[in-house]
């Protein structure tokens, strides 16, 4: 046990902050279902959105856990390991088809790595020769290099001959005269040819679709009734002008194999899964037709309007990652059943609450607030005024840090809270549709300052117009707390002063005093 922890309090501190960070099998074992799973596991094609933070990755590698215990391959690909520095930031020397072409024998050359780790670790693959075969054929596929550029082709041969004669005549005199002519002859021809072909220009990455798409295809020929489960992680991390490249590959050379399934997750306001290109033609995928269903774990994790539910989550995910894998003698003492994690733990059911609104339904957010809230308990138990503290550290090191070397979006961060906290005394507010894609916008929900809790509202008398509610983090406003400023509400309705919703109704007219002027913000930004 640390100096100065408890046996909780040191647990949560080692609670391993990012779902990489824990070994395969134990992810399934601390995995909790906020209903995401049944649809992940379904064999079609997917998209899983989510901001960072809600569980995309520890989803993926649960899901990876339970293909391989059904029998089915299952190779998962994290994209921010793939690619060479050339090919993801020269972007101004190398055309994106390049850079793509890189990116993608990366990604092919780590999926032939997985089917040969996965064939070493099944004597059923490793023995099929045929699904050996295949696979030597998808390396062979891969490995296409061409020169762009001029060729230079020049002979140059020499020949040399050379004859030698020899010849003698002999006369006999006697009772039986005879005459003998001898004649010798020698000739040599010596001849040599040399070939020289010079390339000049740059060496470039060829990929022929149509090959690697074969080849794919008679490799899953070769799995039988078994099914492979591509799921490529953290695609966010590609550059936005590759995307469309990368997802291209997908629609011509897996999403049209049958026993091929396909999951992408990606954070949905940095994808670009397809671009009109100058000549007119559409490339990448087309979101309803190559890929039937999407998957928004953000709708699974946000709990504003049900706490019970949030309570549930929340206590089994730190249940379950203080005791999975977790040896005997630094086991928690009285920590048996997920009931005995508030008693173990927290001074009452108030303060556990409070770490539950806190965490704004993103899990990192919460396991990383009850680990500094645990450093300040110490030997006691974590309390409210301790739930407090660490999220408003926790904002500050990880969310304001990120936002920081972004003026203009830390402006608009303190315009809203000045406009909905302060003036409106409000934690919640409505952005149009319309403006929710601005990039300021979309920074500051990046880095969960931020947080959309519901989409697609709209107004009787504005038709065609829609509204998404968003809330402003805990910890932006968690000094402001027992003092005149204190958010009193979600969001305010109209020609109340003490009039707050949770849950806005289809029309908007109640609320119209919710409904925050990006447009204000811009005037003011112009004329300071």
């Amino acid at each position: 046990m640390g100096v100065g922890l408890s046996a909780v309090n040191r647990a949560f501190n080692l609670v391993p902050k990012r779902a990489e960070s824990r070994q395969s099998e134990r992810l399934r074992d601390t995995f909790v279902d906020s209903g995401v799973a049944a649809a992940l596991e379904a064999i079609d094609h997917q998209i899983l959105y989510g901001r960072r933070g809600t569980g995309k990755t520890h989803a993926f590698r649960y899901l990876e856990n339970v293909v391989r215990a059904r029998g089915d391959v299952a190779v998962y690909i994290d994209l921010r390991t793939m690619g060479s520095p050339e090919g993801l930031f020269l972007g101004a020397t190398l055309p994106p088809t390049e850079r793509a072409g890189r990116l993608l024998v990366d990604l092919l050359g780590e999926l032939h790595d997985a089917l040969l780790e996965a064939a070493l670790e099944d004597d059923t693959l490793m023995l099929d020769v045929a699904f050996v075969s295949k696979l030597d054929g998808l390396a062979e596929a891969i490995s296409t290099v061409r020169i762009a550029g001029e060729v230079e082709l020049s002979t140059e041969g020499e020949r040399k001959t050379a004859d030698k004669g020899s010849g003698s005549f002999g006369l006999t005199v006697g009772p039986k005269p005879s005459a003998e002519l001898r004649l010798a002859g020698e000739s040599s021809e010596e001849g040599r040819r040399l070939n020289r072909e010079t390339r000049r220009g740059n060496e470039r990455v060829g990929v022929n679709f149509a090959q690697v798409a074969r080849t794919l295809r008679e490799l899953a020929d070769t799995l039988s009734a078994r099914r492979l489960w591509l799921l490529l992680d953290e695609w966010s991390s590609v550059p936005p002008e590759i995307q469309p490249y990368l997802a291209e590959f997908l629609v011509r050379c897996v999403l049209p194999l049958q026993m091929f399934t396909v999951k992408i997750a990606a954070i949905e306001q940095q994808t670009r899964f397809r671009v009109r290109r100058e000549d007119g033609t559409l490339i990448g995928i087309e979101l309803g037709a190559d890929v039937a269903a999407n998957v928004d774990l953000d709708e699974f994790m946000v709990f504003e309007q049900n706490q019970e539910r949030a309570r549930d989550f929340f206590r089994g995910l730190l249940f379950k990652h203080l005791t999975s894998g977790v040896e005997d003698h630094e086991q928690v003492p009285r920590l048996q059943v997920q009931e005995d994690l508030i008693r173990s733990g927290f001074t009452d059911k108030r303060a556990f609450d409070e770490l539950v609104r806190a965490a704004e339904g993103v899990p990192r957010d919460a396991i990383n607030i009850a680990a500094k809230a645990a450093l300040r308990a110490g030997t006691e138990l974590i309390s409210v005024p301790h739930i407090r503290q660490a999220a408003r550290a926790w904002f500050q090191t990880d969310k304001e840090a990120a936002i920081r070397s972004h003026p203009d979006a830390q402006r608009l961060l303190n315009w809203v809270i000045d406009k909905v906290i302060k003036q409106k005394r409000a934690r919640g507010f409505l952005v149009n549709q319309k403006d929710a894609g601005a990039p300021l916008m979309l920074a500051l929900f990046d880095a969960r300052v931020l947080h959309l809790v519901r989409r697609g509202y709209s107004a009787q008398d504005e038709p065609g117009e829609r509204y998404d509610v968003y809330v402003i983090d805990y910890g932006a406003y968690v000094d402001l707390i027992h003092t005149k400023y204190e958010p009193l509400g979600v969001l305010p309705v109209e020609d109340f002063d003490d009039g707050y919703v949770e849950v806005p109704t289809q029309d908007l007219r109640a609320i119209r005093r919710a409904i925050l002027d990006l447009a204000e913000f811009d005037r003011q930004a112009s004329t300071a």
